[in-house]
């Protein structure tokens, strides 16, 4: 009885060991810059607070459904000067119907610097949405910049990364693919 109960524990313990390799989550997808990203045990609320797009109000829940990648940056910020071309690389490869790339400058940037900024690294179509009195950035725990943080199809929290990261890169790339498939 007992080599029986034995056998039957391994098996369990081999069988468990199996499903959790198989679907490691996104944890084991970080690579590169994007060990640095932090990925939560279990989704966490982010506050749905109003940011200023070009044609008046903009609010994340108008991209509900899909997965978002959202950016807090500054004009100032020499780090998110680096990381903006690969966060445009990323979205002109993977944005549409599954996933988008929100970037959100920071604090007292005024259009025609975000224009001038953007021009400048060649960053020609990532949304030139504004956070001027840094309203989301405070309710989301934003301290410095840049800091990105993942959501899911419901608007929660799933990873941060606080500083700059190759968003390009072929870890970044295979998060987000994993995150869509999964209709996280």
């Amino acid at each position: 009885m007992n080599k029986l109960l034995t056998a039957l524990l391994y098996t369990g313990l081999i069988a468990t060991a199996n499903i959790a390799a198989a679907e490691p989550g996104i944890a084991a997808l970080r690579d590169g810059d994007l060990r640095k990203l932090v990925v939560h045990d279990d989704p966490q609320p982010l506050a749905d607070v109003a940011f200023q797009g070009p044609d008046g109000d903009v609010s994340l829940a108008e991209y509900r459904g899909k997965i978002v990648l959202l950016n807090f940056w500054a004009i100032w910020c020499a780090p998110c000067r680096e990381e903006m071309p690969t966060l445009e690389t990323l979205a002109r490869d993977m944005g549409g119907e599954e996933f988008a790339v929100v970037t959100l400058a920071t604090g007292p940037n005024a259009p025609p610097a975000i224009d001038g900024f953007f021009d400048d690294i060649g960053v020609e179509s990532l949304p030139k949405y504004r956070d001027p009195k840094s309203a989301l950035a405070r309710a989301s725990g934003v301290l410095g910049l840049p800091v990105t943080v993942i959501l899911d199809r419901e608007g929660r929290e799933l990873a941060r990364l606080t500083g700059t990261a190759d968003w390009s890169s072929q870890s970044a790339r295979d998060i987000i693919a994993a995150l869509s498939a999964t209709g996280s």
